[in-house]
């Protein structure tokens, strides 16, 4: 069969490294893809945003299923392009990736259906939002309602950052028309956990954990990132955990978006704060996280195309998921200044060094070749990722491997996976 991703970045190029190990692909195409992903796929110049020349290009090569990396794409209605011309295609409909697309629905949807979240409110007016903080209580969370690249949360510390933060979101559009509207919450004390699933509408198969690192410095200090590396399983995400949001939040998503007529077929990431109160869902997204997919995918044991089709059709019951009794760590490795200004067109190098090297992976995200040589063009250039049999023995390999890849104004967290620390002294 033939295969078309969607999108260009790290989550992508994992994608297609697992599409790559299916025996069911002869052809795969990534449109627009990076550097390292057109050492596995003909990488097609459309962009993601582009529905019509996407929807001709995989009518021309006879595409025989379609599979959308990013959440822009998919909340501007691609999925509904595609299906609007009989193509198979994974992902959310659009009114079902507003689960992503609006934080203001994700949390009305969760008040309305008793799914566990933070308090919060809403406005659509800086004024209004401006009287509410004068008697809110602090540190208070602020975000932009719309898609911000991972970055438009702003967690405020005193009245003076949160009046600054409704400046810089609703008035200076720092976020763009994501934050015409601004939900203001309730600040949750907790550890993080990021837990991915399939969902074909019906059923939920619930992958394996991974816990991100946002913030760009260590410490999880400076501005907020689309992700500095991360790491699976979460050894915070006990057995415990995993029944209560069985119970309460993961199928009652599901069953919400269905009874709401928004019916979810794709990839539901539950970003969640475990509170000395149990877990609550901080945010739902509608796609594989990055760089969250650099570690779950790559232990994931079943062919993701058998996954993938089941959601599709409506058949993910049948479908036992399995992944390996391992850990995984990712790096990355950024250019420095990232994520607001940084030089790009540095020459990357060592890349060799993981050739057939089993465990080991490096996941491209801002790259591109020019000459035979692979460049950097992002901010986020690489994601370093290396299994072990626990995490202590992933994070070393991890880290090791880092040094096998060097660039110009190269950059990373030195701290991904500290917390695993805390669990095994």
């Amino acid at each position: 069969m033939k295969v078309l991703i969607v999108g260009s970045g790290g989550r992508e190029h994992a994608i297609a490294w697992a599409v790559n190990k299916s025996k069911k692909v002869d052809k795969i195409y990534c449109a627009p893809g990076n550097a390292g992903i057109s050492q596995i796929a003909e990488c097609v110049d459309i962009g993601a945003m582009e529905f019509d020349k996407l929807v001709s290009f995989a009518k021309e090569k006879e595409i025989d299923l379609t599979i959308i990396g990013m959440d822009d794409p998919l909340v501007g209605g691609v999925v509904d392009a595609f299906e609007k011309e009989g193509l198979r295609v994974f992902g959310p409909r659009k009114n079902a990736a507003i689960l992503e697309g609006s934080k203001a629905f994700s949390k009305e949807l969760m008040k309305k259906y008793n799914i566990p979240t933070a308090a919060y409110e809403t406005f659509t007016s800086s004024e209004d939002a401006i009287n509410y903080l004068e008697n809110s209580k602090y540190p208070i969370v602020l975000k932009a309602d719309g898609l911000a690249l991972g970055k438009g949360v702003l967690i405020c510390n005193t009245k003076e950052e949160a009046l600054d933060g409704v400046k810089e979101i609703m008035l200076d559009k720092k976020f763009g028309d994501a934050g015409n509207k601004l939900v203001v919450e309730e600040f949750m004390v907790g550890r993080e956990v990021s837990v991915l699933s399939f969902v074909d509408g019906n059923t939920i198969k619930i992958m394996t954990s991974a816990q991100d690192h946002k913030r760009a410095k260590d410490g999880d200090q400076g501005l907020n990132t689309g992700g500095m590396g991360t790491f699976s399983p979460s050894p915070f995400y006990t057995d415990e955990v995993d029944a209560f949001c069985k119970k309460y939040i993961y199928q009652a998503t599901v069953d919400a978006m269905k009874a709401e007529g928004r019916t979810f077929k794709g990839i539901i990431f539950f970003g969640l704060m475990l509170t000395s109160d149990g877990p609550k869902v901080l945010e739902y997204n509608a796609r594989f996280g990055d760089p969250e997919a650099q570690v779950v995918i790559p232990r994931m044991k079943n062919d993701i195309i058998d996954v993938i089709e089941a959601c599709v059709d409506g058949k993910l019951d049948e479908i036992n998921l399995e992944f390996e009794d391992n850990a995984a760590v990712c790096v990355v490795l950024a250019s420095d200044g990232y994520p607001v200004s940084y030089e790009k067109g540095f020459e990357i190098k060592g890349l060799e060094n993981f050739e057939g090297k089993d465990s080991y992976y490096v996941f491209h995200a801002g790259t591109k070749l020019s000459d035979g040589k692979f460049l950097t063009n992002g901010g986020r250039v690489l994601g370093v990722t290396a299994k072990g049999k626990d995490l202590l023995d992933a994070r070393k390999n991890a880290y090791e491997a880092t040094k096998l890849i060097e660039f110009d104004n190269k950059y990373m967290r030195s701290d991904i996976g500290k917390a695993i620390d805390e669990v095994e002294s």
